[in-house]
C-alpha cells in the first residue's frame, strides 16, 4: 500500500513538471513579441551648396587653320629652291626662284617698244611745235591784211586777203593734225608701258613667296624640275605644302540637344593626350544649322599654338562647358527617386523619422543635381537602400560617403 502511494506521488510530480514546461514554452514567444526593436540604420548625406556644372567632351583631330599647296603661276625651271621639309617661313619670304627665258625676252621686247614709242612722241611734239608756229605766222598775216582792208579800202586787193585767210585755215588744220598725231603717239607709249607692266607682273611670279607664316610639311619638286603653271594644267605639280603653325582649328559636331548652350567666343578646354597637356581655345565659328544626317551642328574651335607645341593630325578632346552654377543647392543623385514625371527624396527629420518629399531639380551632373525647390540647406537625405523604408519610420541616421561616378568622392556629415 505504501509503495502505491509513492508511485502515485511520482506520477503527479511528473505531470506538474510537464505542465510547467509547457507554460514556459508558451510564454516565451509572448515575451519576445512585446520586446521593443532597435531603429534601422540608414546612410544619409547633408544637403549643402556647391558649384555644379555640366560639360560636353568631343573628340576630333587638330588641323592647321590654313593649309595650302603652292603652285607656280608661270611655267619655268626651278633655279633656286630655298625651303625643305620642316622649314619655317614668314609671310613674303622667298621660297623658290624659277627660270623663265620667254618672259625675259618679252621684257626686253617691251623695253624696245617703249623706246620706239618715246621717239614717236618726241617727233610728234616737234611737229606740233612747228605747226603751231606756222599757224601763228599765217594768222598774224591774215589779221594784218584784213585790218588794212577794213581801214583803207582799195589799198589791199581782196585776193590777197582771201589767200592769207586760206593759208591761216590750212595751218590751223595742220596744227590739229599734229596734235592728234601726238596724242596717238602718247597712247602707243602708254600701251607699251602697260604691256611692260603686265609682263613684269608675270615675271615676278618667277619668285615664289610664302603667302602666310607657316611651316613646310611637304616638298614635291626638286632643283631643276620643270614647274607647270597651276592655272593652265590640271596635272600641274605643286612646289610645297604650307601649313599655318601659330593657329589650329578643331572641328567638332555638337549634338542637337546641346546646341543651345554653345555660343561664339565661348572658352573651350582642349586636351591633347599624346602630349599630356591642356590648351585653351575658343569657339570661333558655328554653322547655325543642324545636319539632317547626324543631327549635329558643325562647330570650329580655334586653338593658339603657343611655343609650337601642337602638330597637325594630333588627336584632341574639346571640353565644352554647357551649364554652371557656382553656388547651387546640391542633392546626391543616389538620394533621388523618379516615378514618371515625379521626383522625390526620402529624408530624415529632426526627430530621426523618415519623410518623403517631392522636389524640382535643375542642372544635373554625374553625381549631383541642383535643387530648385523642395529641400533646404542642412537637411539630411537617405542615400542608402530605401526599398524597405516607409515614411514615419524611426531610423538611426549615419553619414556615409556619396558614391561618385566621375572618379571623385564627396563626403557628407549628419547633424
Amino acid at each position: 500500500m505504501r509503495a502505491s502511494k509513492q508511485a502515485f506521488t511520482v506520477l503527479i510530480l511528473l505531470v506538474l513538471t510537464g505542465l510547467l514546461a509547457s507554460c514556459t514554452r508558451k510564454d516565451a514567444p509572448a515575451q519576445q513579441k512585446t520586446a521593443p526593436s532597435a531603429p534601422e540604420t540608414v546612410g544619409v548625406a547633408v544637403i549643402k551648396n556647391q558649384p555644379l556644372e555640366t560639360t560636353l567632351t568631343l573628340s576630333s583631330e587638330l588641323v592647321p587653320f590654313q593649309e595650302i599647296d603652292i603652285y607656280a603661276k608661270e611655267s619655268g625651271y626651278i633655279k633656286q629652291l630655298l625651303v625643305d621639309y620642316g622649314t619655317h617661313v614668314r609671310r613674303g619670304q622667298l621660297m623658290a626662284v624659277l627660270e623663265i627665258p620667254e618672259l625675259q625676252a618679252l621684257l626686253d621686247q617691251d623695253q624696245a617698244e617703249i623706246g620706239a614709242a618715246r621717239d614717236q612722241v618726241t617727233r610728234a611734239e616737234h611737229d606740233v611745235t612747228t605747226a603751231d608756229a606756222q599757224h601763228k605766222v599765217s594768222r598774224l598775216i591774215f589779221e594784218r591784211l584784213n585790218g588794212v582792208a577794213q581801214s583803207k579800202p582799195g589799198l589791199v586787193a581782196q585776193q590777197e586777203v582771201d589767200d592769207a585767210q586760206a593759208k591761216d585755215l590750212a595751218t590751223e588744220g595742220q596744227l590739229e593734225a599734229a596734235k592728234a598725231a601726238l596724242a596717238a603717239a602718247q597712247s602707243q607709249l602708254g600701251m607699251a608701258k602697260a604691256k611692260l607692266a603686265h609682263d613684269q607682273a608675270l615675271f615676278s611670279y618667277s619668285r615664289i613667296t610664302a603667302p602666310f607664316d607657316g611651316v613646310v610639311t611637304q616638298r614635291y619638286a626638286n632643283l631643276g624640275a620643270l614647274m607647270q603653271a597651276g592655272t593652265s594644267s590640271t596635272q600641274a605639280m605643286p612646289l610645297v605644302r604650307l601649313s599655318q603653325e601659330n593657329l589650329f582649328r578643331l572641328v567638332i559636331p555638337v549634338p542637337e540637344s546641346d546646341v543651345r548652350y554653345v555660343r561664339t567666343g565661348q572658352a573651350v578646354e582642349v586636351r591633347v593626350p599624346s602630349l599630356g597637356r591642356r590648351f585653351t581655345g575658343h569657339v570661333a565659328r558655328i554653322s547655325v544649322d543642324i545636319a539632317e544626317s547626324t543631327r549635329t551642328m558643325h562647330t570650329e574651335v580655334d586653338v593658339p599654338n603657343e611655343n609650337n607645341a601642337l602638330m597637325p593630325g594630333l588627336y584632341a578632346e574639346a571640353v565644352l562647358q554647357l551649364q554652371r552654377n557656382g553656388d547651387a543647392l546640391a542633392v546626391p543623385l543616389q538620394a533621388v527617386d523618379r516615378e514618371g514625371a515625379r521626383t522625390t527624396v526620402m529624408l530624415v527629420d529632426s526627430q530621426d523619422r523618415l519623410e518623403t518629399r517631392e522636389l524640382t531639380i535643375g542642372i544635373q551632373t554625374s553625381d549631383y543635381a541642383e535643387v530648385l525647390s523642395g529641400l533646404r540647406e542642412g537637411e539630411r537625405v537617405v542615400v542608402s537602400d530605401r526599398s524597405g523604408l516607409k515614411p514615419g519610420q524611426a531610423v538611426n541616421p549615419e553619414a556615409i560617403q556619396v558614391m561618385s561616378y566621375a572618379g571623385k568622392g564627396a563626403e557628407s556629415s549628419a547633424k
